[in-house]
């Protein structure tokens, strides 16, 4: 064989997973794929510096023919078929699963992504998770005696598992001399252990794929999967994906990616912070025409925003695909139930919307979070399993129309800028304890949220914008000394061992990020590289 695993550390059970047979088939998903991906890769940076040359991002010429011709993907199977509320977190700790699993929500996004930090402990957990959960013996006691066991008086919610995007690499595992591909590491184990059992218990093996950026990244993961299926003995077809529309140049292919993937496909996903994240990432160089204001105050009725999520609906449901809708990241506050009432009066009002603009579901982050959002989906949607019979004819966007950055509400200002790295350094401190859904202000963030946070910093910086409530110019020097003091604040509200070992760290990555001249096309890359140096520099004591 010429894979081979090098854990910084031993996680308990970690041969249920790493079998032989496991990764001999991981290992040919590499040696028959990583080629198409790192090519694919490259592609994404030609592409961007084009439209940075050209200043233009168009639907694409050359497919104009699939956008017009007549088709639909595969009907989806029965499991996936009322998706009105979706659960969302990661996969370890197996408590966090169990709870997902129980919330009553009809599908649960197990993120192996932006929700999880890729430690080698938390790689293999979650696949543990998930070994246990499609054998339904999956179970947790906490230290202090307490129990937690998959609920047997109601369906549990359906697994769809998101492996993380194809820029991510996994450094603990070796192909042919080179460091593995996250998301063939992930959707490999996965698919080797629970395709064949998920079949047998009347589902099936079902993902959610990030960030793509083109029909042809799409076309990867359909090979792939017609390349797993026929490797394992497992019908063609059985697999389904459900892709994030979350990139910019992605909301120009829709029609594409699915028609790229119309066999194995169920929908499509509407995101927030990493579609704004995308937008400054690929348009980092026009100027203060794409400078966003902050990010609390865009919203999803944003014109620019509105016109992306209708199109998604209407390329869905033209094609028999589920339009999903996009996060209610709310925590419940339980000492102040006031805030807590408003925080959910704005998610069963964004619901509403998703609802009424023909969304056949929708995202939340908390358990309590369910209700509301099923509430909202059954009213519009009555015993119906979802509304793919409601086209939106009416509806016609341009390119001009997703690219309106400056039809936007809202201003830039010093509260925002400082949110933005406090939140930043919140976030990256408590991924690099090994913990990627991390709760801050009352909001379960991921990894979305700090790089929508750290790359708005990049581009007032870039573009000089002037602060709207300080008249302030944003410089690399205020953003210094503004950084210096949210890093203050955050060192007064953990413990110092915490903060030497976490905060401090995360702050000069976020300087460093923020800063420099050239822009870094994922926080998580660095931090990822930080976050393996420490555990091998730990193991080696």
């Amino acid at each position: 064989m010429s894979i081979t695993i090098t854990p910084p550390h031993p996680v308990e059970r970690a041969d249920e997973i790493l079998t032989p047979d496991a990764l001999a088939f991981v290992e040919k998903l590499h040696q028959k794929f990583a080629g198409t991906r790192n090519a694919l890769l490259a592609a994404r940076s030609t592409r961007r510096e084009e439209v940075a040359r050209t200043g233009k991002l168009d639907f694409l010429a050359e497919t104009a023919g699939i956008r017009s011709a007549e088709w639909q993907v595969a009907p989806a199977p029965l499991p996936l078929q009322d998706r009105r509320v979706e659960m969302t977190g990661p996969a370890s700790p197996s408590k966090m699963a169990i709870n997902a699993l129980n919330s009553g929500a009809r599908v649960w996004l197990a993120d192996f992504e932006d929700a999880s930090t890729p430690t080698w402990h938390n790689v293999i957990d979650s696949q543990l998770s998930l070994l246990d959960a499609t054998r339904g013996t999956l179970s947790y006691t906490s230290p202090e005696g307490k129990a937690y066991s998959l609920r047997t008086d109601a369906p549990l919610a359906v697994v769809v598992m998101r492996p993380r995007g194809w820029h991510l690499d996994e450094s603990h595992v070796t192909v042919d001399g080179t460091p593995g591909i996250g998301a063939l590491v992930d959707f490999g184990l996965h698919f080797f252990h629970n395709a064949a059992e998920l079949l047998q218990n009347g589902s099936g093996p079902y993902y959610y794929l990030p960030k793509l950026e083109s029909h042809l990244e799409a076309r990867l993961w359909n090979d792939i999967f017609v390349f797993a299926q026929e490797e394992l003995g497992i019908d063609q077809g059985s697999i389904r994906a459900t892709v994030l529309i979350e990139t910019i140049p992605a909301a120009f292919e829709m029609e594409e990616i699915l028609y790229e993937l119309r066999d194995h496909v169920s929908g499509l996903n509407a995101g927030r912070w990493d579609y704004l994240f995308s937008m400054i990432k690929y348009f980092r160089d026009a100027g203060v025409a794409f400078s966003l204001p902050d990010r609390a105050d865009i919203s999803m009725t944003a014109p620019f925003m509105r016109a992306y999520t209708e199109l998604l609906v209407k390329t869905c449901h033209r094609r028999g695909a589920f339009a999903m809708g996009g996060m209610a990241a709310v925590i419940p506050n339980r000492r102040e139930p006031e805030v807590t009432k408003q925080a959910f009066d704005k998610v069963r009002a964004d619901k509403t919307r998703e609802a009424g603009d023909g969304f056949d579901g929708s995202w939340v982050a908390h358990p309590d979070l369910v209700p509301v959002c099923r509430e909202v989906f059954d009213s519009v949607l009555g015993e119906r399993p979802n509304q793919i019979d409601r086209q939106r004819p009416e509806v016609e966007v341009t390119a001009a129309d997703l690219l309106d950055v400056t039809s936007a509400p809202g201003r830039a200002t010093e509260a925002g800028l400082r949110s933005n790295l406090y939140v930043a350094v919140a976030y990256v401190a408590v991924w690099l304890s090994g913990n990627g859904a991390v709760a801050i202000h009352n909001l379960m963030e991921d990894a979305a949220t700090a790089e929508i946070s750290r790359s708005q910093v990049w581009q007032q910086i870039r573009n000089s914008v002037t602060l709207s409530d300080t008249g302030t110019t944003v410089t690399r020097e205020l953003v210094t000394r503004i950084l210096a003091e949210e890093t203050a604040r955050l060192r007064d509200e953990v413990d110092e061992q915490a903060f030497n070992n976490f905060y401090a760290p995360a702050s000069e990555l976020v300087a460093e990020i923020c800063l420099s001249e050239n822009y870094t096309d994922f926080l998580t890359q660095p931090a990822y590289e930080l976050l393996v140096s420490n555990a091998m520099a730990a193991a080696s004591l």
